[in-house]
C-alpha cells in the first residue's frame, strides 16, 4: 500500500527571520510544530497527510491550542483559516513572497493586540418574558385575545403572540447588549457582535484590545458582573487568537501560482 504524501498543516503567520519550534505535537499528533519562512515572515506548521482533512472538535481545539502557544512568544500573530494545508515548503515560501505586503500590514495592525470574548446570559427567562409582556401593548392585547376566543381563532392568536414575543425578545437582547458593549468598547480598538445561541444568550461579542489594557478590561468585567449579578451570567474568555478580526484565507488555486 503506497504511503500517504505528507503536506504542511498551517496554523498562523508570524514575523520572524529565524526558524522556530513550538509545541511538541500538532493536529493529529503528527510531529512537532515548527516554522517555514521567507525573508522575515513565517508560517507555523506541522506535518499532515494531503488526504481530505477531518473537520472535528478535537482538530479545532488543537488548531487553537497551537496558535495560543505561539501567542506566548509573539506579540503579533495572524490566525490562518482552520483546515488549510500546503503540499510543500516551496508553496508556502512562494505564497509568503506574493502576499508579503498584506501579511506585514496585518501583523503591524495586530501588534500587541489580543481578542477577549464576552457572552451574556439571562439567569431567569420567566422574569424576562414578564418584562416583555409588561413593556409591549401588542403582546398584552394578543394575550387577551387568546383568553377570549376558542378554536381556530385561538390558534391564530397564539401564533401571532409567538411572533410578537420573538420580535420583542430580539429587541430586548439588542438593547441590553448595547448597554454592555457601550462600556467595554471604550477601551477596545474594535469589537464584533456575533450570533447568539438560545433564548437566554443576549450577547456574544469579541473585543480587540491592547495587551497593556487587559487588566483594565478585567476590572470593568468584574464591575459589570457585580452590577448585573442578580440578572445576568457573563462568560468571559481570553486572551484569545484574533479570529474575529483576522482569519487569513488561502484558497487552493493560490498554491498553484
Amino acid at each position: 500500500m503506497p504511503m500517504e504524501k505528507e503536506g504542511h498543516y498551517i496554523y498562523c503567520i508570524i514575523g520572524s527571520a529565524q526558524d522556530r519550534n513550538f509545541c511538541p505535537n500538532g493536529i493529529g499528533s503528527r510531529g512537532e510544530v515548527l516554522t517555514i519562512g521567507y525573508n522575515d515572515l513565517c508560517m507555523v506548521v506541522s506535518s499532515h497527510p494531503l488526504t481530505k482533512f477531518v473537520v472535528s472538535r478535537d482538530n479545532l481545539i488543537a488548531h487553537e491550542r497551537v496558535i495560543e502557544a505561539v501567542m506566548k512568544e509573539f506579540d503579533s500573530v495572524l490566525p490562518v483559516r482552520f483546515g488549510t494545508i500546503a503540499s510543500s515548503a516551496d508553496e508556502i515560501r512562494n505564497l509568503l513572497d506574493r502576499r508579503s505586503r498584506e501579511f506585514k500590514n496585518l501583523l503591524r495592525d495586530m501588534d500587541h493586540k489580543i481578542e477577549l470574548g464576552v457572552k451574556g446570559l439571562w439567569k431567569d427567562m420567566k422574569t424576562i418574558y414578564k418584562e416583555i409582556s409588561g413593556e409591549n401593548k401588542d403582546i398584552k392585547r394578543a394575550q387577551g385575545e387568546i383568553l377570549s376566543v376558542k378554536g381556530k381563532k385561538s390558534i391564530g392568536a397564539k401564533i401571532e403572540l409567538g411572533k410578537l414575543v420573538e420580535e420583542a425578545l430580539t429587541r430586548k437582547k439588542e438593547r441590553e447588549q448595547e448597554m454592555v458593549t457601550e462600556t467595554l468598547r471604550k477601551i477596545a480598538f474594535d469589537y464584533k457582535i456575533n450570533k447568539t445561541i438560545g433564548g437566554e444568550m443576549f450577547m456574544n461579542a469579541a473585543f480587540l484590545v491592547d495587551k497593556g489594557r487587559e487588566k483594565e478590561f478585567d476590572n470593568i468585567m468584574e464591575e459589570l458582573t457585580d452590577q448585573y449579578k442578580s440578572r445576568t451570567t457573563f462568560l468571559y474568555a481570553g486572551p484569545l487568537p484574533v479570529f474575529n478580526f483576522v482569519n487569513v484565507a488561502i484558497y487552493p488555486e493560490e498554491w498553484e501560482k
